[in-house]
């Protein structure tokens, strides 16, 4: 195993694996705030994690300008514990599209007086409009905030004062408006959480997105992440959702269980259909990559009599 990749090697069937990566707990205790985007997210689409053109471009047929400013709105529950809010993930909520459509159509006026202009695309976890007054703001996914207390990770104002201000305001009609209204009675009555706020994330252009080396010279893009999906219209690279033997030479992968896929890429390089497989993860927040090789599957042991055992994912990970 080599810590990077050399010239040489530029040739050889690799395929490339990138794990998730967390926030750096030490940078949470700083007064400026957390780093914007978790460290997959910067890795992906640069420093300024221009989320949301990409998951537009990833998620519709039409075509965005590179230069507009756009932000991602989502519905979600904030779960009130003793003395403070934690933002629930999307996949905790079950949101129908039905009742996505009906919230959006009660705050739909607020939305587009306040951004000043018309949503541009929804779907039923991701809605989308021009920045426009708002495109100033920092903010950070859900991705990124949920289980958290949300007074970290609400957007703040950066060159402009007074615009993270602007957006608390709107937030709160809005979730005055939905909390009156017939969507949350229904699930009350099914014991589901509320929609009790709205989330605004990912503001940016597809001209900020700074895309690693490894992902433009990839054959193809693998993985459910709607961020793969824009990734892949905006270079021209094909996308797939699931790992296909066929397809692994050259290809890019971001999956949400690697340690399921590890077996398959470990018989691809035993049986030669692999040369590389490269695994990026970010250990305190920083960029790691490690190439594997067939000779690399098993533990080394200075008992050379004895069979050596393969490395488990754990070992692998934690290494």
């Amino acid at each position: 195993m080599t810590a990077n990749s050399t010239p040489t090697k530029a040739a050889l069937r690799r395929f490339t694996l990138m794990l998730s990566g967390e926030d750096i707990l030490d940078e949470l205790d700083s007064r400026v705030g957390p780093s914007q985007g978790l460290p997959h997210e910067r890795f992906l689409l640069g420093e300024l994690v221009p989320l949301a053109p990409v998951l537009l471009l990833g998620q519709s047929n039409q075509s965005v300008n590179p230069e507009e400013d756009i932000a991602c709105l989502q519905p979600v529950h904030l779960h009130a514990t003793r003395d403070h809010l934690i933002l629930m993930g999307q996949n905790q909520i079950d949101l129908t599209a039905e009742e996505s459509d009906l919230l959006l159509k009660a705050a739909l006026p607020f939305i587009e007086e306040d951004f000043q202009g018309s949503v541009l695309f929804h779907d039923r976890h991701y809605w989308f409009v021009p920045a426009g007054p708002f495109s100033s703001l920092a903010t950070y996914s859900v991705d990124q905030a949920h289980g958290r207390n949300i007074d970290w990770w609400m957007p703040r104002d950066t060159d402009k004062e007074g615009i993270a201000k602007l957006w608390r305001k709107l937030q709160n009609e809005i979730q005055m408006l939905w909390h009156i209204g017939p969507v949350n009675e229904e699930r009350a009555q099914r014991g589901m959480p509320s929609i009790n706020s709205i989330w605004v994330s990912g503001i940016g252009k597809l001209n900020d997105v700074q895309t690693p080396t490894v992902l433009k010279q990839s054959q193809r893009l693998i993985g459910l992440h709607p961020i793969l999906a824009g990734l892949g219209k905006l270079l021209s690279i094909p996308h797939e959702i699931t790992l296909d033997d066929r397809h692994l030479t050259g290809a890019f992968a971001w999956l949400e269980q690697p340690q399921l896929a590890w077996p398959q890429l470990s018989a691809a390089l035993r049986d030669k259909q692999l040369d590389e497989v490269a695994i990026i993860d970010f250990p305190k927040g920083k960029v790691r990559e490690r190439i594997f090789s067939a000779r690399d599957l098993n533990k080394k042991s200075w008992a050379f009599w004895k069979k050596s055992e393969p490395l488990t994912w754990k070992e692998i990970t934690q290494g």
